[in-house]
């Protein structure tokens, strides 16, 4: 076992810093360069290993991180490949199914990573105290960013980059996701390999490299988020309409 710990699941309080990161501006021309090269005007996008592939080629494994919500293992798998030991992000809101905690630990155990716990600055009871029970169901928007948002913005502080497993047909707001972006919001790269997959690509990769997915995906959750707010989709609806069901609500603000 490494001074990284690989392969339990760590508090984001156990990040290992070993070299300075680098400044933002030469981040966001590299961000901009790669973009170019990824995604060429006029031509054929590059594959998803290959946008991984690049990322290896620029950055240590220790200045990129992973953003997986556990609903499968897809991109800390492709990560894993090339850049093994890689830290993977899990926003444990508090809220989530049990089925989605298995994932968490499963990846753990069976990937050459790092699973990270990032946790909001206040436990569910600590919320419910301040803002009454329930947050979730009278202002989600604040829930998630108390409990997502940011929690996710304290714990990429110090990385360089991050993968995210965004998909452009999950939603119209998703729709023109880049391959390879400069994140003002959070100051570092954001690095999207899976942009241009669809549901059934995702799912294709999965069993052809027996690759860890939430049990929730085969008994109709398409997208997982928190179990207060994610219902099941019949077959041939928006994979999205389970969440934040019947509010105008489609983002977390994550990606936003």
């Amino acid at each position: 076992m490494s001074a990284r710990n690989v392969g339990r699941v760590a508090s984001a309080s156990e990040r290992i810093e070993t070299r300075p990161r680098r400044a933002p501006d030469e981040l966001r021309a590299l961000a901009e360069a790669g973009n170019a090269l990824l995604s060429p005007e006029g031509g054929p996008e590059a594959s998803a290993a290959v946008v991984v592939a690049w990322v290896a080629e620029n950055f240590a494994t220790d200045a990129a991180a992973v953003a997986c919500s556990m609903a499968d293992a897809v991109l800390p798998h492709m990560v894993a490949a090339q850049l093994p030991g890689a830290d993977v992000l899990f926003l444990d809101t508090g809220y989530h199914f049990t089925e989605t905690y298995v994932t968490r630990d499963e990846v753990a155990r069976s990937l050459e990573v790092r699973v990270v716990d990032v946790l909001p600055e206040q436990t569910v009871a600590e919320q419910d105290a301040a803002y009454g029970a329930e947050l979730f169901a009278r202002n989600p928007g604040l829930c998630c960013a108390l409990r997502k948002v940011e929690p996710l913005q304290r714990a990429l502080d110090g990385y360089e980059l991050w993968f995210t497993g965004v998909r452009r047909e999950e939603a119209p707001t998703r729709a023109n996701t880049p391959l390879v972006a400069w994140d003002e919001r959070n100051g570092l790269v954001k690095v999207n390999p899976l942009a241009a997959w669809t549901f059934d690509e995702l799912l294709d990769y999965a069993g052809a490299h027996e690759v860890t997915v939430n049990l929730l995906m085969s008994n109709g959750y398409p997208s997982i988020g928190c179990e207060p707010c994610t219902k099941p989709v019949a077959a041939g609806e928006d994979p999205r309409s389970g969440r934040w069901a019947g509010l105008a609500k489609t983002e977390c603000g994550l990606h936003l």
